[in-house]
């Protein structure tokens, strides 16, 4: 099968069920008192249930542990609010990127003043522009500590909502961001500006983090996690990264794949990011040991208790941001 035979084969996440999953995490103490990866791992899931259709990702947020959600959807951009007793967590829903047209909307690189200092992508701000005053409403009742997160496009526009709550009137500021396959946002001096506790997942040759081009000015913000060609946490830079990124792509050619484009996966994310949390600790439940369960069908049979949705504004959904 040739490569574009591969790609067109997909299913995309949009047209997947919440039994088509079998989830990692489960929400039995707050997030705060998880670890490090296991809190990646979470907000990993958190980041890929976004793509399903409303109904179903209130199934898989009811399983994950949530027990209330609203749906925000103004224009096309997309957000989920979910909370449960211990906590609240905004997710921005991203590109799905099988194909390059969807890299094409993430290089669109036109810079915009931002609400603070410096300069941000245009696109990604007007994304935020649309749902923001809907998030930031709703979150003016917030009790419960605040969590953002995103998978590429998705993960910008956390970015920039983490970095609105920070300055907001609202009380609640962000515990914590955790992006995945993040495109860069805005200039240096954006990047610096607002400081909040940021881990920004790479992995390996995924090339949504790389764009937009460094040249323009555009910068990344917060603690990078790389994630080398075999799926281990790596500080490499420079000559040593670009090593490992050329063997991570001839060794995606010999099996058929871009390695660019698959490992932009929000699936290859949690998979990744779970076969650490496993080498961690016990705490994860641990039901299969492939490479791609999260694909895999459910086997419990317990359904727990779904999320309430209510959308903010009705408009069509869209497949991809």
């Amino acid at each position: 099968m040739s490569f574009r035979e591969s790609q067109k084969r997909k299913v995309s996440l949009t047209h997947k069920k919440a039994d088509d999953f079998i989830f990692k995490s489960m929400l039995d103490r707050p997030i705060s008192e998880m670890s490090h990866l296991r809190q990646s791992l979470l907000f990993a899931e958190i980041s890929m249930i976004s793509y399903l259709d409303i109904e179903q990702c209130n199934i898989a947020a009811g399983k994950i542990g949530f027990t209330d959600g609203k749906f925000f959807n103004s224009n096309g951009a997309q957000a989920y609010w979910f909370k449960n007793k211990h906590d609240s967590v905004v997710v921005c829903r991203g590109t799905e990127a099988n194909d390059w047209n969807d890299i094409e909307a993430d290089m669109n690189a036109v810079t915009a003043l931002a609400e603070t200092v410096g300069k941000v992508h245009r696109g990604f701000k007007a994304e935020v522009d649309q749902i923001w005053p809907h998030i930031e409403k709703e979150l003016e009742a917030n009790d419960r500590p605040l969590w953002f997160c995103g998978h590429s496009l998705g993960g910008a526009m956390a970015t920039i909502c983490a970095g609105r709550a920070t300055i907001s009137y609202i009380k609640s500021e962000p515990e914590g961001l955790f992006t995945y396959g993040s495109p860069r946002v805005g200039c240096r001096r954006y990047a610096n500006h607002v400081k909040i506790n940021h881990s920004r997942w790479v992995n390996n040759n995924d090339i949504v983090t790389r764009v937009p081009p460094a040249w323009f000015g555009y910068r990344h913000s917060g603690a990078e996690y790389y994630l080398d060609r075999f799926g281990n946490l790596k500080d490499a830079k420079g000559w040593s990264r670009f090593k490992d990124r050329l063997k991570g792509f001839l060794g995606g050619l010999r099996k058929g794949k871009l390695d660019q484009l698959s490992d932009h996966s929000i699936v290859e994310y949690i998979d990744t990011i779970h076969g650490l949390a496993r080498i961690e600790g016990p705490q994860l439940p641990l039901s299969n040991d492939s490479k791609n369960e999260a694909s895999k069908p459910a086997t419990s049979s317990q359904e727990p208790e779904r999320a309430n949705q209510t959308v903010s504004e009705s408009t069509p959904n869209r497949q991809t941001a």
